[in-house]
């Protein structure tokens, strides 16, 4: 990337935003562009370019062997797309019950999702920690809930055992293995479809405000809801971030993204993004979690990406790889137009350093950091950082199309969504479905921000955590928790992973620390860095709620399959209080049990 990448209008367009006072204590934030026109169907992308660059890469991942890559050209993924669209079509599966996808991203599973949106039948790809779990109760929800008219899975020795006891007429479709499962059928037969008109027919049939698929929430608030993403919705949030990102109009993205489909980061935001402009994505199996990261860093170096999308968690794994060997950095970096967070606040820790690490492998060409912001139920981006940032916080400014409303809430400004991708509702929940918009049509996402200037609304809006998370203390003094823990992660880097903050009415703030590699290896060193962070806040003078008092480290990581931490990566503060209940009364028992490191 040039210096002059992000001063240039053909390649980034200039931060605008105006903000309009209400009479009733909030503001709101548009961008005063037009939203220009965008794709009727997600399936048009698919089309377009496999009529116009039919031999260029669409997709890849690992072979069996895990040497080579699997490729599908664009002209390759249009004929299996309309192969297994015919397919599914000679079922006749019943109208209105989408279609479950339980495994991990994958061309098989790329293609299935495409073909079932290309002729109006809705897909529902679910957590692959769901099939995975020990406890196969909450995949039966889902799956009650879906009442799906087919369900997939890449390995039957690998999920079906999670479906016994799934009462259900759903075709059983794997792509291997399948004849251990009585009745199922192979992925295979549904690639050997022969495309008749009625495909075409079905696809032209598709209107905007059809269902392209569903996706369930996260969970991180409550209990999963399911969650309508039109067609309308993708495609015009794609739009919308083409309008921002110039440069993708003649820089096909090249991605390497292990980001899982079931959720919108990865499915919505990255996989889309590629279908809309042409580009090319590597299915990456790695995960930023130790023995997996390893193989994230081999196919980062194998293929150069020119955009790296992640978690916070993501880039805080790879961040050793490439702080330990310069060459390696210079090749992953060597064409990054950019570097992406979202999903969870980045560590300005973390940031400090990615930019390190640029700054001395690719002195003359600065590494872009960019976040944006954004919900499964806003398809998702709501803002972009689309401007060179200082460090970490700032959310960006809303896109064309979209307004953003900041509600006086407690000590904080809510904020809320309205425009062309903000989602219907929810799936046959009437009642949650209202009680998620105000009365003026704005979605509740239940995220709080500020501007980061009041006079230059174009200067963005600072991220200040879930309304939902924020606790009092007995004093009545509140706790921010987004931000007190992205702070504290950060002055306690390297050696905690992550933490969760106590203190729900009680009089001190507490931690439950989750130490990294480095911090679990060397306790006392850990215990020295946590008396010596709370007390240097104290010595600051940082008042009740913004000075932790004390610390329990936990011998156990965060457990997904207990939804401690998320597919994405980032730690979810209600599972983790609600299970570790017992650790949060020893935390906080006077007098301080030995365990327990406090100031």
């Amino acid at each position: 990337m040039h210096p002059e990448f992000l001063g240039d209008e053909n390649q980034i367009a200039p931060p605008a935003t105006v903000l309009v006072h209400q009479d009733d204590g909030s503001f709101v934030l548009r961008s005063p562009v037009a939203l220009g026109a965008y794709a009727r169907c997600i399936g048009e992308w698919v089309e377009q370019w496999a009529r116009e660059t039919p031999h260029a890469l669409a997709l890849a991942e690992r072979d069996e062997t895990a040497e080579h890559w699997r490729t599908l050209t664009y002209g390759e993924l249009r004929q299996a797309v309309g192969a297994v669209a015919q397919s599914l079509l000679d079922l006749k599966l019943p109208a209105g019950r989408p279609i479950a996808i339980l495994s991990d991203n994958a061309v098989d599973h790329a293609v299935l999702m495409l073909a079932a949106m290309h002729v109006g039948i809705t897909p529902c790809s679910l957590s692959s920690a769901y099939a995975r779990s020990r406890d196969t109760g909450r995949l039966h929800s889902m799956l009650a809930v879906l009442e799906p008219s087919l369900v997939y899975a890449s390995d039957a020795s690998v999920y079906a055992p999670a479906l016994a006891g799934y009462a259900s007429d759903a075709v059983k479709v794997f792509s291997r293995h399948a004849e251990a499962v009585p009745g199922a059928l192979p992925f295979a037969q549904l690639l050997a479809g022969v495309e008749s008109p009625a495909v075409s027919q079905a696809f032209e049939a598709i209107q905007p405000d059809d269902p392209a698929k569903y996706l369930l929430t996260s969970g991180s608030t409550g209990h999963p809801k399911v969650v309508i993403n039109t067609h309308r919705m993708l495609c015009a949030n794609q739009q919308m971030m083409a309008q921002t990102w110039r440069f993708l109009a003649r820089e096909k993205p090249v991605l390497v993204d292990w980001l899982p489909w079931s959720h919108t980061f990865g499915g919505n935001h990255n996989l889309n993004m590629v279908l809309c402009h042409g580009g090319a994505l590597y299915i990456d199996e790695g995960r930023p979690v130790p023995g997996l990261i390893e193989k994230t860093v081999r196919n980062l170096r194998d293929v150069k990406p020119t955009m790296l999308f992640n978690v916070p968690r993501g880039f805080d794994m790879l961040l050793p790889f490439l702080e330990a060997d310069a060459a390696l950095a210079a090749e992953i970096l060597s064409r990054m137009r950019l570097a992406f967070y979202a999903a969870a606040a980045l560590a300005p820790s973390t940031w400090q350093r990615l930019e390190a690490v640029a700054a001395r492998v690719r002195p003359a060409s600065p590494l872009w950091l960019t976040t944006s912001w954004g919900s499964t139920e806003t398809s998702p981006a709501v803002t972009s950082a689309h401007w060179r940032m200082e460090g970490a916080g700032c959310i960006g400014a809303p896109l064309p199309g979209l307004e953003l409303k900041l509600v006086p809430n407690g000590s904080k400004l809510e904020m809320r969504v309205k425009g062309v991708s903000v989602f219907p509702g929810y799936r046959n929940a009437p009642s949650e479905t209202a009680a998620a918009f105000d009365s003026d049509g704005f979605y509740r996402i239940g995220d709080a921000g500020y501007l980061v200037d009041p006079v230059r609304p174009e200067c963005g809006v600072v991220f200040n955590g879930r309304v939902a998370e924020d606790f009092k203390l007995s004093s009545g003094s509140w706790v921010s928790v987004g931000t007190l823990r992205v702070e504290l992660v950060s002055e306690l880097a390297p050696l905690v992973q992550d933490l969760v903050l106590t203190g729900h009415n009680r009089d001190e703030v507490g931690m439950l620390v989750f130490p990294s590699v480095a911090g679990a290896a060397d306790r006392a060193r850990l215990d020295d860095a946590l008396r010596g962070v709370m007390q240097a806040r104290r010595t600051a003078g940082a008042g009740s709620s913004q000075c932790p008092a004390r610390a329990l480290v936990m011998a156990a990581p965060p457990d997904p399959d207990a939804g401690e931490i998320t597919d994405k990566g980032y730690i979810n503060q209600g599972a983790v209080l609600s299970r570790r209940a017992a650790q949060v009364e020893l935390l906080h028992a006077s007098p301080a049990a030995p365990n327990v490191i406090s100031i």
